[in-house]
């Protein structure tokens, strides 16, 4: 006993416990008993064999805390993972051992209570859960039983499990995205996120963009699925993107998936109103009631929503009060009544229109409005009388007058043609167009000096025309063409011898058809006279001188000339005698013509 743990009572050889026994220390003890009698040096000894009954005294321990263990996903159930130890220092009952998983995250494991064989009891994913920790329980079978849990004893075992590539990647953001397209470049548009339930490189995701950015609009980061813009965006150019997009991780072989990305580029208000054409021309017919059409603009934005809806208007301006824009068809009507005579053409410059965006653009075009006429005037004279002189020795054909008449309508409306509508005695005619009076014959004022007529100015319209009448007076001037005409000739005069002197012994009359000094006529004695003389106004002869006898006779030549500026001349025979003949009477003229003006007054010559 070199530990002491016995002791024995020398006198009477009862062997006890000094100290706590542990059978798990020592199971059997050998103890040398020695005895003596007495003083006697005689001694005897016998060997005590002492067995130490196990009692239930040490809980199962494991012999490590913790442990890992890898393996495939691939297993399938029933396949053995693990194999938990843990050692009990009793015996028997008492350190027989049975195994629990005494907490655990799924029920995919179980353990064989005796042997610790932890076994798969489904398909396990590392997608799902790539870790499990299970905490293992070891208990005796002693009574009462004993548990490693009494000593907060347990195995944690670790069981990883090793992922296969055998997902895709698959997307979780949105297939569809908004963007200002007045943003600027290197704007982030959209996070393109995709979810691979791999793990390691297996489950490590880049982006790529596959089509549908040709122009090359958009930058993708392939780590972070950061989608920002490469370039300016035009909505009005391209309002959609249809973006195929790929995921692609990065396992061997690797697995991809694939979204349609379609980005909506939204309006903003950067586009002019913009007219079909920068002027507009049309006509429009005058005097019709307010509230006729006239012509309708028409403009377009390529903007969207309310940053395309137009209104348009017209500023004031010249002969603005007279039309109306109808703000949302750009329809113009008339308000007023137009008359082309007072105003042909409008030239409407500040026709607007302006889009319903914020703030507000605007674009103005041009209206060329032109007022068609109609007939509503009628030719018009200057005077409502024409007088003309003209010389009677005009050639035939010659203008004496030309008119016009002006007509404020246009086209066939405003064309004027002219007739006579009065008897000229043939003497006229006018031109058609161009409103020129002619002479038709030689004219001849003393047949008749002076003609009446009246002219038509016609429009040429084909539907109603209208007319204007003139009067027009043409006196015909005298010009010296006709000669002095003696009355008589000859003449024969008997002077009685004794006829005094300055007596008036005979007359001569002569006409001149011509007027004023064409037709006042003076004599004049061809030859010098002494005996007899003649007043040049009166034709009067004179006698200057006695006469000799009874038997004188004589022939005086009378010279009769108008005043003219190239005067005309006739000569007449005068016979004196102083013995009576027999006097032989006959008129100047076998036929006399005379042509009277009608409406001549009363006693005229």
């Amino acid at each position: 006993d070199p530990h002491g743990r016995f002791s024995i009572d020398p006198q009477f050889g009862i062997i006890r416990s000094k100290k706590q026994l542990d059978h798990e220390t020592q199971s059997v003890v050998m103890l040398t008993v020695q005895s003596q009698l007495g003083n006697s040096p005689v001694y005897s000894s016998t060997q005590v064999s002492i067995s130490v009954i196990d009692i239930n005294d040490n809980p199962p321990v494991f012999l490590t805390k913790s442990d890992k263990v890898t393996i495939s996903h691939t297993q399938p159930p029933g396949t053995a993972v693990y194999i938990a130890h843990a050692e009990d220092k009793d015996s028997g009952l008492n350190g027989a051992i049975k195994y629990s998983i005494a907490s655990k995250q799924s029920n995919a494991f179980s353990i064989d209570p005796s042997l610790g064989v932890v076994n798969l009891t489904r398909t396990v994913f590392a997608e799902k859960q790539q870790e499990y920790t299970l905490h293992i329980a070891a208990e005796d079978c002693g009574s009462p039983p004993l548990t490693s849990l009494l000593m907060l004893d347990s195995l944690a075992a670790k069981i990883v499990i090793l992922d296969i590539n055998d997902n895709s990647p698959s997307f979780t953001s949105s297939p569809l995205s908004y963007v200002m397209e007045d943003v600027e470049v290197g704007f982030l548009v959209h996070r393109i996120i995709a979810k691979d339930p791999d793990e390691g490189k297996n489950g490590q995701v880049t982006y790529h963009i596959l089509s549908g950015n040709d122009d090359e609009a958009f930058v993708l980061d392939k780590i972070t699925g950061l989608l920002t813009t490469a370039k300016l965006l035009d909505r009005e150019i391209q309002e959609h993107y249809s973006l195929t997009v790929m995921a692609l991780d990065d396992g061997s072989p690797a697995l991809s998936s694939t979204q349609v990305l379609t980005i909506i580029v939204l309006d903003v208000n950067d586009e002019i109103p913009v007219f079909l054409k920068q002027l507009y021309e049309t006509a429009v017919r005058e005097n019709q009631d307010p509230g006729e059409f006239v012509i309708k603009v028409e403009a377009v934005d390529r903007d969207a929503g309310l940053n395309s809806l137009l209104r348009y208007e017209i500023f004031p301006g010249s002969g603005y009060e007279k039309f109306k824009m109808n703000s949302d068809s750009g329809e113009l009507i008339t308000t007023a009544s137009l008359d082309r005579e007072t105003q042909e053409v409008f030239i409407i410059k500040g026709n607007s229109c302006h889009d319903l965006g914020s703030p507000s653009r605007s674009s103005t075009a041009q209206l060329y409005l032109m007022v068609l006429d109609e007939n509503d005037h009628n030719p018009l004279f200057a005077k409502t009388q024409y007088q003309i002189s003209v010389r009677e020795d005009l050639e035939e054909g010659s203008a004496i007058l030309d008119l016009f008449a002006s007509d404020k309508d246009e086209g066939l409306n405003g064309e004027v043609t002219y007739c006579l509508i009065d008897d000229t005695f043939g003497a006229f005619a006018i031109n058609s167009v161009t409103g020129s009076i002619v002479t038709t014959k030689a004219l001849d004022r003393e047949t008749k000096s002076q003609y009446t007529f009246r002219v038509v100015a016609s429009d040429c319209s084909t539907h109603l025309p209208r007319s204007a009448t003139v009067s027009v007076v043409v006196h015909v001037d005298d010009v010296n063409d006709n000669d002095p005409v003696f009355l008589q000739n000859p003449i024969r005069a008997f002077v009685p011898a004794e006829t005094p002197v300055n007596e008036t012994v005979a007359t001569v009359r002569a006409e001149d058809m011509d007027l004023g000094l064409n037709g006042a006529v003076v004599f004049s004695l061809m030859i010098a006279e002494t005996v007899f003389q003649i007043d040049a106004k009166t034709g009067d002869i004179i006698l200057q001188e006695p006469l000799d006898s009874k038997g004188f006779s004589t022939q005086l030549v009378v010279t009769a000339a108008d005043q003219g500026i190239s005067p005309r001349t006739a000569t007449a025979m005068v016979i004196i005698f102083t013995e009576e003949q027999e006097e032989e009477i006959s008129f100047s003229r076998s036929l006399y013509e005379a042509s009277i003006p009608e409406n001549s007054a009363a006693g005229g010559h």
